[in-house]
């Protein structure tokens, strides 16, 4: 693996930064757009800020689990600090810098959810009559950094077949 160019302070730094870009966008939103009611089209019909309180979990699952997700929150939190100092030395980069996004995310989503109980969403994606489940930059980030940690490990993993010398080669026919 590849040894990292950053000190673990910078991944921290960036956790605080997805926090503090999740939260500022939120108090943007919850002061200026009209909850439940407003919608203000950024791209047509295909993306619409709007603003909206969310209970429960993605795609509104389990609304009203505000202790549950809590719980859940100090959980994952937990396991991602451990996870970071543990990998620090031996993970990549790319794998400390998913951990960081997460961490800001959840972190963000967490903060809504222990002072008043939701979350604020407002970014809506609509496909044709579809419409997905509204979200935040929370939201974003986590998934970010949930799909860097499986790229991470994809590449890790083609990484150690490389230098096992369990290589794919080509299939050779007989003459």
């Amino acid at each position: 693996m590849q040894r990292r160019i950053w000190p673990i302070w910078a991944y921290y730094v960036v956790a605080i930064v997805v926090f503090l870009i999740d939260y500022a966008s939120k108090k943007i939103i919850d002061r200026t757009v009209e909850l439940d009611t407003e919608r203000i089209p950024v791209l047509g019909d295909f993306f619409i800020v709007t603003h909206i309180r969310n209970s429960g979990a993605a795609f509104g699952m389990l609304q009203g689990g505000r202790w549950f997700f809590l719980v859940i929150t100090i959980v994952v939190v937990v396991g991602i600090l451990w996870y970071l100092h543990r990998s620090y030395r031996t993970g990549s980069g790319l794998l400390m810098f998913a951990l960081a996004t997460i961490l800001g995310g959840a972190v963000g989503n967490f903060l809504d959810r222990a002072l008043f109980g939701e979350v604020i969403d407002f970014l809506q994606f609509n496909f044709g009559s579809y419409t997905f489940p509204i979200f935040n930059l929370a939201d974003s980030a986590i998934v970010c950094g949930v799909a860097l940690v499986i790229l991470d490990a994809l590449l890790t993993m083609k990484q150690e077949n490389n230098s096992n010398g369990n290589e794919e080669k080509p299939h050779e026919r007989p003459v």
